[in-house]
């Protein structure tokens, strides 16, 4: 098995287990896919990933969903999209590199800040326009955006179930609106579609893992878990740029 598979199904089993679980780990996707292809090209490839575990924690806990938190996020949300799709174009390999590692060093900062104040400014109703607009800006262009919307949702004090799926409704929604943004941009095709599907496999023990462990997990031990891994990620990033 050559590295490009094997960095392939690492992938799909984060992201299984991200969706599942612990969403600040889907912030080691990106990374790791650059370490056979190049950053752009890499979003086009988790976008069949995300869209199919999306559906399937949908399915599970479609009536556990927030309606409320969710319908707050969503207005800004295709306006931050847009932008980040308007950052995307041209942009070089190197410059996408150091874009990615900057946003996953500011999400680490800002849970490492909101450790050590008081987060309840994040349940104000502008907080949720604010968090819709970044995150948007974010997805479009690094994909990394599962911590800051972690950190917003932990502190709107949801159950787990409607935690993971109101969250997945949201990723759904705006991977969904990514197709026609990343297909301009020539990102998302047809060697892209296919590569993310090979992964589903990997996809699929991964979410079963996470499913699992979410039993066991407290929401406030996510919040540790989240900023590990984001550390991590950011490391790796820069390793590999």
């Amino acid at each position: 098995m050559d590295s490009a598979t094997l960095v392939l199904l690492g992938a799909g089993l984060i992201t299984g287990f991200s969706k599942f679980s612990v969403g600040g780990m889907g912030m080691l996707i990106l990374p790791l896919l650059m370490v056979t292809h190049s950053g752009p090209e890499a979003l086009g490839i988790m976008v069949p990933m995300y869209i199919v575990t999306d559906l399937v924690v949908i399915s599970l806990y479609s009536k556990q969903v927030n309606w409320g938190v969710l319908l707050r996020l969503l207005p800004l949300q295709l306006l931050g999209m847009i932008l980040g799709s308007w950052l995307l174009a041209d942009m070089s390999a190197s410059v996408f590199s150091w874009l990615i590692g900057s946003i996953i060093i500011g999400m680490v900062s800002l849970s490492w800040w909101l450790e050590h104040h008081d987060a309840a400014f994040m349940r104000k109703p502008a907080m949720a326009s604010c968090v819709g607009l970044v995150t948007g800006v974010i997805s479009m262009t690094a994909s990394a955006a599962g911590p800051l919307m972690s950190l917003y949702m932990l502190e709107q004090k949801l159950t787990r179930t409607a935690y993971i799926s109101t969250r997945a409704f949201f990723f759904l929604l705006i991977d969904l609106a990514k197709i026609p943004m990343l297909l301009s941009l020539g990102y998302l095709n047809m060697e892209t579609t296919l590569t993310g599907i090979k992964a589903l496999p990997a996809v699929a023990v991964g979410a079963f893992i996470g499913f699992w462990l979410l039993r066991s997990l407290k929401l406030t031990q996510f919040k540790w878990i989240i900023r590990g891994m984001a550390a991590v990620a950011a490391i790796k990033l820069f390793m590999f740029s």
